[in-house]
């Protein structure tokens, strides 16, 4: 099964979450209204997701006047990627990371941080970088906004359904008491394992062509261990406080000592270096 399609399965999984807590809500008629609440919401974050999370990260916009080996280094691996130029910001954070954001790729950013232009080489950083350009390339940004939308939606509409049930409001031929107090439940830790089902589903696919973008994979490989390594010593301040956002980053930008980690939005790290090096060792890295 492909990437794409595994990834239509589990947005149409929450696609039927959202419509079976509004079911149990109000019927046929709430089910609508939560697919349409559900809509409404992705369509206000697929015009302003890049701008709250950058925002949220304390991102600074930078020119190649300012960061020119940066700047060109994202230019050259986006015309070889066939994307136009996205915008390119650095985080003050010490932890080495980075993420990409925007609605398309006409739309879209690349932000690094302050470590991670400390702490790999330049080989290193072109991989992390094509990494990014390969989700904008692949459209993952909207895909994790719109499931991290609808997460939120199932979240909202599980404590809807809590309150209904303690006022009366809930109408018991519609599933039970039994069945209330599991969707209540269950729902929202359904919503945020399929989230990360698709992320993790997202992080293999991105790196699979942020290897081929940057012709590269072991440089890749060797900048995932890095920032492992790294990035649960050093604690990301924005991300901590926004904890939603950390599926975007290229690794969990999460401390290591948070309960997130039960939780994580990305595959093991050793997975994926280990696919960069059989992909080298493959009939591609002989190229």
């Amino acid at each position: 099964m492909t990437g794409n399609i595994r990834t239509f399965i589990l947005m149409a999984a929450m696609t039927a979450l959202v419509m079976g807590m509004g079911y149990l809500i109000g019927g046929q008629g709430g089910a609508v209204i939560a697919l349409v609440l559900a809509g409404a919401g992705n369509i206000w974050a697929w015009w302003n997701s890049d701008k709250a999370v950058l925002n949220q990260q304390g991102a600074m916009p930078v020119t190649r006047q300012q960061a020119p080996e940066l700047v060109d280094m994202v230019a050259a691996l986006a015309e070889r990627a066939g994307l136009p130029m996205p915008a390119v910001y650095v985080l003050a954070s010490e932890q080495p990371n980075a993420f990409a954001t925007g609605r398309n790729p006409e739309n879209s950013a690349v932000a690094v941080t302050q470590g991670i232009l400390q702490a790999l080489s330049r080989e290193e950083l072109a991989g992390v970088i094509a990494h990014e350009l390969a989700h904008i390339r692949n459209r993952d940004t909207l895909t994790m906004t719109v499931t991290a939308t609808m997460a939120g939606a199932i979240a909202m509409l599980g404590n809807m359904l809590m309150f209904s049930s303690m006022f009366g409001g809930r109408d018991d031929n519609r599933g039970g008491g039994l069945a209330t107090l599991l969707a209540m439940i269950f729902a929202p830790i359904a919503a945020g394992m399929v989230q990360m089902a698709i992320s993790r589903t997202r992080e293999y696919e991105a790196d699979r062509l942020g290897a081929e973008i940057s012709g590269q994979p072991l440089a890749l490989a060797s900048a995932l261990a890095k920032i492992a390594r790294m990035a649960g010593r050093v604690v990301n301040i924005p991300a901590e406080r926004n904890p939603a956002s950390a599926s975007m980053f290229i690794i969990n930008p999460l401390h290591a000592l948070r309960m997130d980690r039960l939780f994580a939005t990305h595959p093991p790290t050793e997975e994926r270096i280990a696919r960069l090096q059989a992909m080298a060792a493959g009939p591609w890295g002989s190229q």
